[in-house]
């Protein structure tokens, strides 16, 4: 079945360092979704409708954030890198994806672990009241390789500041050591305990869920130590403690 698109405008770009940029898009008429769903973002050209799925960083509204690192070589990224505010952009008109809070079973705690864009959302997640009602605690892991590669540091920062108890908020970069946060690659950093330790916070079966967005090669690492705890994949037919978004 052929998309269906919607003219956008982007309203802002937030350069976060050379390369990594959130657009805001101005599309009203886009159907109701759930955080953590991917809408298709692009363009048109003479010979084909250049476009890829993007998790979207914000929850339902008429202007939504698109988190997104630039592909040097590629089709799509350097262009949107390249478009000013105020250019035309298609967005489709109708959400996909299962990564949302509804498929999370319930637990005490939930982990929501990202290397990267793979942030993008539980941005959305986060801003709704949704995860708050229903969980004790969030732990919130964003692993990425360097400092640069930071994003929403402010805002996350501020809602834990804000939550108290109820919200950690813990970076991990791989490549560089900055006070305050971890150093390391995430999955190391799981498992010799440290994400443990920092959050304060046990990963068990009885009471906790995790979600996965990012690397194929963090995802595949990861549910493989989550399981030798004792967590198990969320399948359709298998209740689980995991629940997986694989970006490409």
């Amino acid at each position: 079945m052929a998309l269906q698109w919607i003219s956008g405008q982007i309203v802002r770009k937030q350069i976060w360092s050379d390369g990594l940029f959130t657009l805001s898009i101005n599309c009203p008429g886009v159907a109701k979704f759930e955080p953590g769903q991917f809408l298709q973002v692009g363009f048109s050209d003479p010979v084909k409708h250049l476009h890829r799925p993007y998790s979207v960083a914000s929850p339902h509204s008429d202007t939504l954030e698109f988190f997104i690192v630039r592909v040097d070589g590629g089709e799509l990224t350097p262009r949107l890198w390249d478009s000013p505010e105020g250019s035309s952009i298609d967005v489709s008109a109708k959400p996909a994806g299962s990564f949302t809070l509804p498929h999370v079973p319930e637990s005490r705690c939930l982990w929501l672990i990202a290397t990267g864009t793979g942030l993008a959302p539980y941005v959305a997640m986060l801003r709704t009241p949704e995860p708050w009602a229903r969980f004790e605690k969030i732990v919130l892991v964003h692993g990425v390789r360097h400092a640069s590669d930071l994003a929403y540091t402010d805002e996350f920062e501020a809602m834990q500041a804000s939550r108290g108890a109820a919200f950690k908020f813990l970076q991990v970069t791989s490549r560089d050591q900055l006070p305050g946060k971890l150093s390391g690659r995430t999955t190391v950093k799981l498992q010799d305990g440290s994400l443990e330790a920092a959050a304060n916070e046990k990963i068990s079966p009885d009471d906790t869920a995790v979600m996965l967005c990012g690397n194929p090669d963090m995802l595949n690492e990861m549910e493989s130590m989550l399981s030798d705890q004792g967590l198990k994949r969320q399948k359709p037919k298998q209740p689980g403690q995991i629940i997986v978004e694989r970006y490409w």
